[in-house]
């Protein structure tokens, strides 16, 4: 049986893809002309892929103290990186007894996670657990231990390994004298690299886009993650350009900052290194479908 496809459909079917593919990059090709179009510009003919003048104000107003923008993307990169590797462990060592059928304890454990996914304590007793209790106010660890264990990661990953890793070869393999850290490291994670790079990617989206911890639990200026800088800075150029006249000083140039622009060059400061995660988890992704097979 013939599975080829014709000469005329595959040429379809790549001008399809090319089509795609170019729609997908031009919002980002507009986010980065906007981002160096003069405001004026933008205020008079709106949005354009070929404005009629540039400007790198909005870089300007960014990079003016670069060694902040540098702290926090160092402060990000260190939070996602740490925060993506020890939330996959957690989550999959809480998930592969869960997934286990001779696990004594898994229907309490399982209620545990489960009951966490439809009731929460409240914004103020969490506050005050990280705060008081754990003494986490002004520390990079603010940053990364609310965000370890999420229960719909959880319950992925369980899933995946009741329907991936048969039982027999569990079996098999104690009765070949191995322990259980032994089989989840050489036999279960081989075998489940997919479930661990797509749980890796949830998280290190999670990780890299969060603001809204360094905005409860850090006033350190030093500590700021790159989203919240970001969001402070805007929040500063929005309310500097609307209230230009209560504010002494060169009123004019306080009227003219590059609000619109200021975002765009944001976005794509925001983007740059979370790109690269996704050709290096697709690696894996792809690997994981052939490593660690049971061959007869």
């Amino acid at each position: 049986m013939n599975n080829e496809i014709s000469k005329t459909a595959n040429l379809v079917l790549n001008i399809i893809f090319i089509i795609v593919s170019i729609l997908c990059v031009l919002p980002i090709v507009l986010v980065f002309i906007i981002s160096i179009t003069d405001y004026d510009s933008i205020v008079k003919h709106g949005y354009q892929f070929f404005p009629d003048k540039f400007s790198l104000e909005a870089y300007s107003y960014i990079f003016k103290d670069y060694g902040v923008v540098a702290r926090a993307y160092g402060i990000s990169i260190f939070v996602t990186v740490i925060g993506t590797l020890i939330s996959v462990l957690i989550s999959s060592l809480y998930a592969y007894p869960l997934s286990r059928g001779d696990f004594k304890y898994r229907n309490g454990f399982a209620f545990l996670i489960f009951f966490t996914m439809l009731f929460g304590g409240g914004l103020v007793p969490w506050y005050i657990v990280y705060t008081q209790v754990l003494d986490l106010k002004n520390s990079i660890w603010a940053l990364i231990f609310p965000m370890l264990l999420s229960p719909f990661n959880v319950l992925i990953m369980k899933t995946y390994f009741q329907m991936t890793v048969p039982p027999a070869l569990i079996e098999a393999s104690k009765i070949d004298g191995a322990g259980e850290l032994r089989i989840f490291i050489r036999i279960v994670f081989p075998l489940s690299l997919p479930v661990f790079a797509t749980i890796g990617l949830f998280n290190t989206l999670h990780y890299w886009n969060d603001w809204f911890n360094s905005m409860i639990f850090i006033t350190d200026t030093k500590l700021y993650s790159l989203q919240y800088l970001m969001y402070k800075m805007i929040s500063q150029a929005d309310y500097l350009s609307r209230n230009s006249s209560l504010i002494q000083g060169s009123v004019t140039e306080l009227a003219k900052l590059p609000g619109e622009t200021i975002r765009m060059a944001m976005a794509l400061i925001g983007i740059g290194p979370i790109v690269l995660a996704y050709p290096f988890f697709q690696r894996y992704f792809i690997k994981g479908l052939t490593l660690g097979s049971i061959k007869g």
